[in-house]
């Protein structure tokens, strides 16, 4: 059973034919997907800009934007076919929302025994939010604000903590992620109250207000860090005010080639077991806030895409699923 997009705005569940695995490949069944809200509603959506449909495939995608396709990368299973020394593990793969998959066996990564299947789901945000600190580089003793309290926001906000004498700020426009911010062991503060001077400021919140609060945040000469994606959705800076005068500086990250910093030393499974080992604390917990029968997954997706749901991450449990 997968879940595919048969056009934008419009999910179902569909029957998939699955082959016996050959040689150098898993049959994996899944035990929890989890949904990347901010790419897969766009995906979900229809967003994805023509000039960015080969650049923006998921690596087991099938189908084509806007649909019908099959798309996600959050999945957490247990090998039961195919290499003996994989057999019985849990293991993590940039796999879409399906049942049972065939996969070369190269393509999971076991994950370790003290992180628990449901809290592995989260791999693909910390591993986004490495690659987000990889490219900011913060230093020992930094100012840093993170804008938007989502899912890779509050990733980031987690490990830029654990930098020695770094001060993190978490600021979103929900007041009642304050409590989250509380969990994760950083401050909290909404956007007027947002404080200014920051050495790096990092946004995640997907939105051109997130971006121009950064601005506003940064030191003189500072750089601010555009994690999120909009899709094909346009964004409006306030650029004539003192952008130039205080040589603010606007540089992207995207999870989809590692940071240029670390590119050299890292592959993208260096990463992706870096992040994996990082789950082993105990807090990335706080971020599962919606758990959903596989069953429900069409319905959940479109909840997530029209704002009825504010959950940082969703999983769906795929237990029993044929």
């Amino acid at each position: 059973m997968a879940f595919w997009i048969d056009e934008p705005g419009v999910g179902g569940l569909r029957r998939q034919s699955i082959v016996d695995p050959g040689e150098g490949e898993v049959l994996v069944r899944s035990r929890y997907t989890g949904i990347s809200r901010g790419t897969e509603t766009s995906v979900f959506l229809g967003r994805v800009p023509v000039s960015e449909h080969e650049r923006m495939r998921a690596p087991f995608q099938e189908g084509d934007f806007p649909g019908p396709v099959k798309y996600g990368y959050l999945n957490v299973g247990v090998v039961e076919q195919g290499s003996e020394a994989l057999r019985g593990q849990t293991v993590f793969t940039l796999f879409p929302h399906q049942s049972v998959f065939v996969v070369p066996a190269d393509a999971v990564v076991p994950v370790p025994r003290d992180v628990p299947a449901r809290r592995a789901v989260l791999a693909g945000a910390v591993e986004t939010a490495v690659n987000v600190l990889w490219d900011a580089a913060p230093l020992i003793g930094d100012r840093v604000t993170v804008v938007g309290a989502g899912m890779i926001g509050c990733c980031v906000a987690r490990l830029a903590r654990g930098i020695p004498g770094v001060d993190v700020v978490l600021v979103d426009v929900d007041a009642s992620r304050r409590s989250i911010a509380d969990r994760l062991g950083v401050r909290f503060a909404e956007p007027a109250d947002s404080p200014r001077d920051r050495d790096l400021v990092i946004n995640t919140s997907g939105s051109e207000a997130g971006l121009q609060l950064a601005l506003d945040c940064v030191v003189t000469d500072g750089e601010v860090i555009e994690a999120s994606w909009y899709g094909d959705r346009p964004v409006t800076l306030a650029l004539g005010a003192d952008f130039h005068s205080r040589r603010l500086t606007i540089r992207s990250s995207q999870v989809g080639a590692v940071s240029r910093h670390r590119r050299a030393t890292r592959s993208t499974r260096d990463r992706m077991m870096l992040a994996l080992e990082l789950l082993q604390d105990a807090v990335f917990d706080v971020l599962l806030t919606g758990d959903s029968p596989w069953t429900e997954l069409p319905a959940v997706m479109a909840g997530l895409a029209d704002g009825r749901s504010t959950t940082l991450c969703h999983t769906i449990d795929w237990t029993d699923a044929p």
